[in-house]
C-alpha cells in the first residue's frame, strides 16, 4: 500500500512538474486571445519620405571626383533602400523610418565629401530652412 501511495504522488509531482515546464500550448487556451500580445506602439506620425526632404546640396558644382563619389554613395544607398522595401517582416511605419535613416545617412556621407566652401553653402540652406519652419510653427501655434 505504501508503494502505490508512493507512486501516486510520483506520478502527481511529475505530472505538474510537466504541466508547469510546457510552454505555451497547455497554458494558451485558458488565456482571452489578445492578453499574450505585446501591444505595438504606434508612431506620433507619419514620417516624411525622402522625396520631401529639401535637397541641401543641388546646386553645388561638384569635381569629377566628387560627382562619382557621390553617385557612389546614392547607389548604396538606394541599394539599401530597396532591400528594405522589400523586406516584408517590417509593418510601413518602420520601413519609413529605416529608409529615412538612410537618408540621412547619404546625407552625412554627401557631406563629408564636399570642399569646406560647399559645406559653408550646405550649413546656410540649412539654417535658412530652419528659421522657415519655425516661423511656420510660430504662425500655427495658437496666441497664448
Amino acid at each position: 500500500m505504501n508503494k502505490n501511495r508512493f507512486a501516486t504522488m510520483l506520478t502527481i509531482a511529475a505530472g505538474l512538474i510537466f504541466l508547469f515546464a510546457v510552454p505555451g500550448p497547455a497554458r494558451a487556451d485558458s488565456a482571452p486571445d489578445g492578453a499574450m500580445q505585446t501591444p505595438t506602439p504606434t508612431s506620433p506620425g507619419p514620417l516624411p519620405k525622402n522625396d520631401s526632404l529639401p535637397d541641401v546640396f543641388a546646386g553645388l558644382n561638384y569635381t569629377d571626383d566628387q560627382s562619382a563619389e557621390i553617385a557612389k554613395i546614392r547607389h548604396g544607398m538606394e541599394v539599401r533602400k530597396d532591400v528594405v522595401e522589400r523586406d516584408h517582416k517590417l509593418t510601413q511605419d518602420q520601413k519609413d523610418a529605416m529608409i529615412l535613416g538612410y537618408a540621412h545617412l547619404e546625407n552625412g556621407e554627401i557631406y563629408k565629401v564636399l570642399t569646406p566652401e560647399q559645406r559653408r553653402q550646405v550649413q546656410h540652406r540649412l539654417l535658412a530652412r530652419r528659421a522657415a519652419d519655425q516661423a511656420a510653427q510660430k504662425k500655427q501655434s495658437p496666441a497664448n
